[in-house]
């Protein structure tokens, strides 16, 4: 285990991210001088509330939306479930079908399992070996009385990215057809930073993010809802947010949320030659070092800084335990389960055999990766999976 004194390698970024300096700074005014309730109407109220007001707009800047189609919520488990919950609770009577995919992130998959005890049905579409979805079958499972198609724009796991324009552009012309009216969702929780967000070009109705995966402070995030589309709120009470999210704003989070989204985005063009170089010299380097090792994504439609691995043999859990005792964090997959023994249902829904997606590991890339973290994980990599054969007991 490292010391407190000695740097970590870090590299689970598609977990969580330290908060930027330059983020941390715009936030600190808004803990102590601006600390007034947004709702008020004096002055001091006033400082909060065009806080609140300046994030808005640096958002809706990010997804060249009008500012009044931002919801800010607690963070992108929020935003989806508001999407999703919200647009099934304006349908009476109740009840309805929901499409999603078979890949995506709990926060998704267990609000749509929630309605289904209450009687909604749902289709969970699945994916290729690489994690992507066929737009044709995503768009032909939708019945006239699909309401909500939801699919992510970047996995967190494998990184494959979806097409989410053509999936939106078929869904509807489906259901069009068939009479009925979808809104079209996406998670873009991990799409911020890395791909446009722009949502006239994606083509949704709604669309998710989250401060934390982007350098911002955790338990924030925003819920893009377009202007016309009605959800029901998940919180009722004082009625900010224009009615649709209640309760007193988290003012600094919400500043340093719209500080962090536009450096992300004033960044995200430059930095994509180097994540890329970054990535080829890690999956080359795990292929030329770990043979029989398996490269769980698509390398061509994936984000660069997510990579996923699986190493027969093993489970994920020693894997990183070894590696953390040589100074490096890094992930079995889903931050959100990576506690767990079980299998990841994303690599089970590409169809990779249950006792190799048990030894997978998650390796994604910050704005502050270099080559050189590369080469250690490479070697680190390796010696742990060679400790790990010497000593099979230590998988049991």
């Amino acid at each position: 285990m490292t010391s407190s004194d000695e740097r970590i390698n870090y590299l689970d970024h598609a977990a969580t991210t330290p908060v930027r300096p330059e983020v941390l700074g715009k936030m600190l005014p808004y803990f102590t001088e601006k600390f007034g309730n947004p709702s008020s109407l004096y002055s001091l109220a006033g400082e909060a509330r065009y806080g609140i007001d300046e994030a808005r707009e640096q958002v809706a800047l990010v997804l060249g939306c009008r500012s009044g189609e931002i919801v800010f919520t607690g963070g992108g488990s929020e935003s989806n479930n508001l999407a999703i919950k919200g647009s099934a609770a304006m349908r009476s009577p109740a009840g309805g079908h929901i499409v999603t995919t078979a890949i995506e992130h709990h926060a998704i998959i267990h609000p749509v399992e929630q309605l289904e005890k209450l009687g909604y049905e749902a289709t969970y579409v699945g994916v290729d070996r690489t994690g992507k979805v066929d737009p044709d079958e995503f768009a032909a499972a939708v019945r006239a009385d699909t309401f909500l198609a939801s699919v992510m724009l970047v996995n967190n796991e494998v990184g494959t990215i979806q097409d989410v324009a053509t999936i939106a552009q078929k869904t509807r012309e489906a259901s069009k057809l068939l009479g009925g009216k979808v809104l079209i969702h996406t998670d873009a929780v991990q799409g911020a930073g890395k791909l446009s967000l722009n949502v006239s070009d994606l083509g949704v109705d709604l669309l998710s993010l989250s401060a934390h995966k982007i350098y911002g402070p955790k338990g924030v995030g925003a819920l893009y809802v377009k202007r016309g589309v009605e959800l029901e709120p998940l919180i009722a009470g004082g009625g900010q947010e224009r009615q649709r999210r209640s309760g007193t704003e988290n003012v600094a989070s919400i500043v340093g949320f719209g500080e962090a989204i536009t450096l992300a985005e004033s960044e995200r063009i430059e930095s994509r030659g180097r994540m890329q170089q970054l990535a080829n010299k890690l999956v080359e380097g795990v292929a030329e070092r770990i043979p029989d090792s398996s490269f769980n994504s698509s390398k061509t439609d994936r984000v660069p800084e997510i990579s996923n691995f699986s190493f027969p043999g093993v489970e994920g859990e020693p894997v990183l335990l070894g590696l953390d005792f040589k100074g490096i964090a890094a992930s079995s997959g889903s931050a959100c389960s990576s506690a767990s023994l079980e299998p990841s249902h994303v690599l089970l829904a590409m169809g990779i055999d249950p006792a190799l997606a048990v030894g997978s590991v998650r390796i994604s890339f910050g704005r502050e990766t270099t080559e050189t973290d590369v080469n250690d994980v490479l070697q680190a990599l390796k010696d742990v999976l060679d400790q790990l054969a010497t000593f099979p007991s230590a998988q049991n």
